[in-house]
This record gives C-alpha cells, sequence and structure tokens, in this order.
C-alpha cells in the first residue's frame, strides 16, 4: 500500500493546490461534523471533475491505498472522518448545476453542490428541492446521498433516496457506470437504491439527477406552545390519525427553547415545556381546511398558545429557532453528542418521559429538538469534557437512548447514519446473518475493501474472510455478485 504512488498520479491530473500533503493543511480535514473523532489523513485531493476523481480511485485501487469521500463535512456520525493512512477525495469543487429542467422536473448536479443552491436554481423556474436538513445551507448533495438525509419536510415529501432519479457512480475499482436514470422507475435491480444511504462504502457519486418539486400554491405555518412533549406528543398523533399529513412538524422541549432563544431571539411562547412548528402547504382550500382541523386538535391536547406566522419574515423567524437548534446548544453546554434515533410516533410520550428520567437518574441533561411528525429523534446530551467522567457518562445515556428506540420497535438512525459512532450499536439492530448479507453487497461493489473502510460495520470485515460472528462473506460469493456488474 502506497499513498505515495497515488499522490503521484494525483499530480499528473490535478492542478498543485488540488493534492495537499503538508501536514498543517491535512489537519483542516481530519474530522467531519462530529468532531470528537479525530483522524489526519495521508493525503487529500481536490479534483474538479468526474474524469479526474475516477482517476483517482483507479489509483487507489492499483495500490490498494483507501479512499474516503467527503463533501462539506457537516456529517455527525463520522462518515467522512479520513483514513490515517489513505486519501481523503474532497469534492467541494465539483459545485456545477448542469441543468434545470422544469418541463421534466428534473436538475442534473455535481455532488459539491450545496443543498440550499439546488432551490435557488430551480425557483425562477416555480420549483424546489424538497429535501431539507437543517445544514441545508452548507451541506452537498453527494452527503446527501451518501447519508440519505432528510430534513424537516421529509414527513410530506420523503427522504433523498425518494427525490434522486439517477447518477453517475465512480465503483470502488474506478469504473464509472450510471445508475437509475430520468425516468420516474429505472427497470432491473435498483443499484442506485443500494448507493443511496449506503454512507460512502460503495464508491462515489460524480453527478445526480433529483427530482423537483412544484412550489406549493399555499404555505401556513404555525408556532404552537404547550405545558410538556407529553402534551404536544398527544398532539402530534392526533393529527396524523386525523388523516392531516403537514409538510412538517418539529418539535423541541425546554431546554432547546432555551438554547435557541438565547441564540437567535426567536421569540418561542414564555414558559412552554414544548412548542410545535407546523407547516401546512398544497392547494390553498386544501391548505385552509388542514389549519382549521390542526388548530381544534392543538387546543383540545392542551396548547396554550397557537401563533401563525403573518409573513415571510415571521415564516423565517419561527423556523429560524428550530433550524438553528443544534448550534444554539452550545450556547448554554460547552459539549454535547448529537444524536439520531427513530421511533413510532405514539410513542413519543412514553419514550420522552423515560429520556427524562434517564436524564435526571444519571445526572446528564438532555435537550430535544426533532422530526416528531416521523418519530426521527435528536437528543442532544449535554456535557462538560473538561470535568472528569462527564464524557463517559454522556457516552452512556447516548447509547441508552438508542436502547430505548430499538425497544419500541425503531431504529439507531433516521438520518445522520451509522459511520464511526453508532458502528457498535448496529448488532443489537441486526442478528450476524443480516450483518454478513449486508457485507456481502459491499463486497460485490468494493471487493477490495478501500471505499470508506471501518465504517459502519461494527469490527473490520474483509471480504476474504470466511463467515461468522461479525466476519466476511468467502471471495466465491463476493464474485458471484461481482456477476451483476
Amino acid at each position: 500500500m502506497t499513498v505515495e504512488a497515488v499522490a503521484r498520479r494525483a499530480r499528473e491530473v490535478l492542478p498543485a493546490d488540488a493534492v495537499i500533503d503538508d501536514r498543517a493543511r491535512l489537519r483542516t480535514y481530519e474530522c467531519d461534523g462530529l468532531a470528537h473523532y479525530r483522524v489526519v489523513p495521508a493525503l487529500v485531493v481536490l479534483p474538479e471533475n468526474a474524469d479526474q476523481l475516477a482517476s483517482i480511485v483507479r489509483a487507489c485501487a492499483e495500490h490498494r491505498v483507501p479512499f474516503v469521500a467527503r463533501g462539506s463535512g457537516t456529517g455527525l456520525s463520522g462518515g467522512a472522518l479520513p483514513h490515517a493512512e489513505g486519501v481523503l477525495v474532497v469534492t467541494s469543487k465539483m459545485r456545477t448545476i448542469t441543468e434545470v429542467r422544469p418541463e421534466d422536473q428534473r436538475a442534473v448536479v455535481e455532488p459539491g453542490v450545496v443543498n440550499l443552491d439546488v432551490t435557488r436554481a430551480a425557483t425562477p423556474h416555480g420549483y424546489y428541492y424538497a429535501p431539507d436538513p437543517s445544514s441545508q445551507q452548507i451541506c452537498s448533495i453527494g452527503g446527501n446521498v451518501a447519508e440519505n438525509s432528510g430534513g424537516a419536510h421529509c414527513l410530506k415529501y420523503g427522504f433523498t433516496t425518494n427525490h434522486v432519479l439517477g447518477a453517475d457512480f465512480v465503483t470502488a475499482g474506478g469504473d464509472v457506470v450510471p445508475l437509475g436514470g430520468a425516468a420516474p422507475d429505472a427497470p432491473g435491480y435498483d443499484l442506485l437504491g443500494a448507493v443511496i444511504g449506503s454512507e460512502g462504502t460503495l464508491g462515489i457519486v460524480t453527478s445526480v439527477t433529483v427530482r423537483l418539486t412544484r412550489l406549493p400554491e399555499e404555505v401556513r405555518t404555525l408556532l404552537v406552545g404547550f405545558a410538556s412533549t407529553d402534551a404536544a406528543g398527544e398532539a402530534v398523533s392526533a393529527i396524523i390519525a386525523a388523516g392531516v399529513v403537514p409538510a412538517a412538524i418539529e418539535m423541541m422541549d425546554a431546554l432547546a427553547i432555551e438554547a435557541a432563544e438565547e441564540a437567535v431571539h426567536c421569540d418561542y411562547p414564555e414558559g412552554a415545556g414544548a412548542v410545535l412548528v407546523i407547516e401546512l402547504d398544497g392547494p390553498a382550500a386544501e391548505v385552509a381546511a388542514e389549519y382549521d382541523e390542526v388548530e381544534r386538535l392543538c387546543r383540545e391536547n392542551g396548547a396554550f398558545e397557537q401563533r401563525l406566522a403573518t409573513d415571510p419574515v415571521d415564516r423565517a423567524l419561527i423556523w429560524k429557532g428550530r433550524k438553528s437548534a443544534f448550534a444554539a446548544v452550545g450556547r448554554i453546554s460547552p459539549d454535547y453528542i448529537v444524536q439520531d434515533g427513530v421511533i413510532p410516533r405514539t410513542a413519543l410520550p412514553e419514550v420522552l418521559r423515560a429520556m427524562g428520567e434517564l436524564s435526571a437518574e444519571r445526572g446528564v441533561r438532555v435537550a430535544n429538538v426533532f422530526h416528531a411528525g416521523d418519530g426521527n429523534l435528536h437528543p442532544l446530551v449535554l456535557f462538560d469534557e473538561s470535568r472528569p467522567g462527564e464524557a463517559e457518562a454522556a457516552e452512556e445515556v447516548s447509547g441508552a437512548i438508542l436502547d430505548l428506540c430499538i425497544q419500541h420497535g425503531g431504529s439507531i438512525t433516521g438520518e445522520h447514519g451509522v459511520g464511526m459512532d453508532k458502528a457498535k450499536y448496529l448488532p443489537r439492530m441486526y442478528t450476524d446473518e443480516d450483518l454478513d448479507t449486508m457485507q456481502l453487497v459491499r463486497c460485490a461493489f468494493d471487493p477490495d475493501g478501500i471505499s470508506n473502510p471501518g465504517k459502519v460495520f461494527p469490527t473490520p470485515r474483509l471480504c476474504g474472510e470466511v463467515p461468522g460472528k461479525h466476519q466476511g462473506v468467502h471471495p466465491a460469493q463476493a464474485a458471484g455478485l461481482a456477476e451483476v456488474f
């Protein structure tokens, strides 16, 4: 394995400033948004187009050098954590929106394009890009594809996988292959579906065809204050049970509200134990009817204040409190873990109570801000790393919250991915046989195990190993699956 050989190839195809091997500059890339994992890569490259990227990956394959793809570095599971003896392939210079085709409700973009820039390009044509992670002002489409990102409006519009029709994909061997296409449902095996959400372990996308959504005729954004998270959770269940599917239902508890107020002065209801941000969109008549129903159900479930945004500025302020919540927690705690789990929404009151009991028992504060409509929790576990034992206690509470999610029929991740951070929790959800089956797929794409190694799976798994407890697959099995390509 020789990174130097890959560096020589990189200097042949890339500008001089796009190949980084200086230790000080390499440290810029030592972590993603999950900052408590840090690894300095051996080499960083910044390709400007698909040909350059594929050439780098081919060099990595030739010399068996591990590589990791990175977009804007906003991931929260350590998925873009570099390999100490490998190459970090940064796609931030690949930011071209190749085309916007409103007549087909499509756009074609490179992986480094910022999420919100797709909407900015589509809006003059009457369209927008629906997936909207809280980091949408800086996160990239390539990263969204890798993590199958969601966002506040995924309740009604779905995750990234529901809005990607096709992609050009560089395999771990450096081949460029098309996946999917411009048609709504391409025939054959859903290889595109396998790549979306694979967290960079199968290869790297270099172009993405996304679905655009028509701008709604009307949007109503409602801020609702409740005395407790129990009452807010009951309101969420009542709204969905009534057949109303809002574009978004977001919840924040008292601690998250406190942080948001200090950071952005969002003027949420004073004294609220929880708030809901509810957004309705669609045809005007439909939105009006849904609003009346939502207003009634919130009132019947204990809402003490309901505030309808009166103009775009007011709406933006309501959303600013929610969108800033993760960063705002830094105002009330020097360190925190951003967790990500999923539960059935009917279990919200019970799970939130259990989390409160867990927090009190362990003496660890937990702020809650999450997608209540689809049960995607984002508890923020607060601690001070300078105080002995606090980081360990926070990690224990974080893991216990994931156990709660599993116990209630949920998942250890909704949109942040497994990455480095949650790999050890994967066996709590899946059997050894499940993990071996997943590894069969991984080996079909990447038999040498060089694409983002060490992520997702709880222990190292090599494609040449015999199946067994947390082991990989036999070469013959991998070769058989490789026939797909």
